[in-house]
């Protein structure tokens, strides 16, 4: 008995190893950090078309600002590949708002708050699995001091806005949540 137990003892933990090792072989997990869960064994391309500028008020810079801001974010956080063409997956829009709206006023009846808002279009194809695509509107914004210019802000406030707006629209796409 006492050597059957000893035994066990010494060859329990080479069972437990084996036992473990046979029933992971036959599942692969797979998790992100990032909240993706893209298949990289169906999709492999896709194509990020320019995102142009259609709004009534227009501020050139912001139109490269947030192309450059989308293709980095989906190159940091996928595997897929970025092409020209035809691709698994097409990420294409348009800047359809950029507007400022005064948001609180003071004793004076002047604003001492501005907002600054853009608005994105986005048509997302999913050539793979087309009930997945979806076309739709997405909006961030930024308030600032009215006392300070748009000029002085502009540039960081855009930076700001088209950060959160990439991270909304690829929640909503290539993150499926």
């Amino acid at each position: 008995m006492k050597r059957l137990q000893r035994l066990l003892r010494t060859a329990w933990p080479l069972l437990a190893a084996a036992i473990i090792a046979v029933g992971a072989a036959g599942c692969v997990p797979s998790f992100s950090l990032n909240g993706t869960s893209i298949n990289y064994d169906i999709y492999k391309t896709i194509n990020i078309a320019e995102f142009p500028i259609r709004a009534a008020l227009v501020y050139p810079p912001l139109q490269q600002t947030f192309e450059n801001e989308l293709l980095d974010y989906v190159s940091r956080n996928t595997r897929l590949q970025e092409v020209d063409g035809p691709s698994d997956i097409d990420l294409s829009g348009e800047i359809t708002g950029y507007s400022l709206s005064p948001q609180a006023v003071g004793t004076d009846a002047y604003a001492t708050e501005t907002r600054l808002t853009i608005t994105v279009r986005v048509k997302y194809t999913d050539h793979k699995n087309p009930s997945k695509s979806l076309d739709q509107t997405f909006s961030a914004y930024r308030q600032f001091s009215a006392d300070l210019l748009l000029i002085d802000v502009q540039d960081e406030l855009c930076k700001e806005i088209s950060e959160e707006l990439v991270n909304l629209i690829f929640n909503a796409t290539l993150g499926d949540w």
